[in-house]
């Protein structure tokens, strides 16, 4: 899947690409410069495999076929994007004097090898030449996120205040997000009617209707539900005596939750045709519907007004910074996919 997905990348990002050469050999291809800093074609590829290989229906495709070639192009345009994005913060980060300090470092390995049970050092070791990966390059990878993770901590997030107003507005427009809604749990007995390619036979269901006519008198007698069911059901539900649920009322037939909601816990229906059979049932549990107080719902209202106070924000900043940039690119076809990006995010925030 790697290498399948490499020959792909390598189709859409060769076009145009600079080098530098040793002699013949080529050791890297620059796609874009963004103020000094470039991206190469080996970082951009990484990128478009790791997101390729999270589709699993590329799986067994060659790198000729057209859906390989077909998903290349539709991440390419925001992953190149997300690349210049994270150049950006990251020079802004070293600006700041930003850096991760060795014991930093350290400490994080150590989580990282515990985390995944890799605490000998062989083993760890092995795992990231499994990966491709040095300590160098893990080192870098690791610094290049918490740079990322500063910046936009420290000069994004650090700004952001959700004022009562913002989060009493927020609850009203969006108080099914702190709603509970009612869930029911049913027990069910279903008298099977056979059909065949010619429909149903009368007598055969008139005999359903009579055999769960007198299951129901059964249980109105006492007799218990979920042996009864266990006896007599063809429903799988036979198996736990009849019992299906707990249930979102608002997710049954309207006419259903109607003739539930007539009845109370213990309460059986009256026998059923349903498209099966016929079916009776019980009314085993209920709870009513909960609605979270805006004072309950504080503390997750002002996360989620801060979420999406964060992505705008973010987005403006890194408006800022790229209108202070130096952007250079080696690589025509990017270029274009960059731009189709930038103006699909530059529409939004004009929204």
């Amino acid at each position: 899947m790697r290498n399948l997905c490499a020959a792909a990348a390598a189709a859409l990002v060769l076009g145009g690409a600079s080098a530098a050469l040793v002699g013949q050999e080529i050791i890297e291809q620059v796609l874009v410069n963004v103020n000094g800093d470039i991206l190469t074609k080996s970082d951009f590829e990484a990128r478009q495999i790791a997101v390729l290989r999270q589709r699993p229906e590329l799986s067994n495709v060659t790198p000729e076929s057209p859906e390989l070639r077909k998903a290349v192009a539709e991440v390419t345009p925001d992953l190149i994007l997300d690349a210049v994005d994270e150049l950006l913060l990251i020079q802004r980060g070293r600006e700041l004097g930003l850096a991760l300090g060795d014991d930093q470092f350290k400490q994080i390995v150590e989580n990282i090898k515990k985390t995944n049970q890799l605490e000998d050092d062989e083993r760890f070791q092995a795992a990231l030449t499994q990966e491709g990966m040095t300590m160098a390059d893990l080192r870098r990878s690791l610094e290049r996120q918490m740079l990322v993770s500063e910046v936009q901590n420290r000069e994004v997030m650090a700004k952001i205040a959700v004022t009562e107003d913002e989060a009493k507005a927020y609850y009203e427009v969006n108080r099914g997000q702190f709603t509970t809604p009612s869930e029911i749990t049913l027990r069910e007995i279903l008298i099977e009617v056979p059909a065949d390619a010619r429909g149903i036979n009368v007598a055969q269901d008139d005999e359903a209707r009579a055999e769960a006519d007198a299951v129901r008198k059964r249980l109105l007698g006492g007799e218990p539900f979920p042996r009864l069911a266990g006896e007599v059901s063809d429903a799988p539900s036979k198996a736990n005596g009849g019992l299906i649920g707990p249930i979102n009322v608002n997710e049954l037939a309207e006419p259903l939750q109607k003739l539930l909601n007539g009845m109370k816990v213990g309460d059986l229906t009256d026998v059923m045709r349903t498209q099966r059979g016929y079916q009776i049932l019980k009314l085993e549990s209920r709870t009513e519907t909960k609605i979270r107080s805006f004072d309950d719902a504080r503390s997750d209202i002002s996360n989620r007004v801060g979420e999406q106070k964060l992505r705008g924000e973010r987005l403006k900043y890194l408006e800022r910074l790229r209108t202070q940039a130096t952007i250079t690119w080696r690589n025509d076809e990017l270029k274009k996919a960059y731009d189709q990006a930038l103006a699909v995010r530059q529409k939004a925030l004009a929204g």
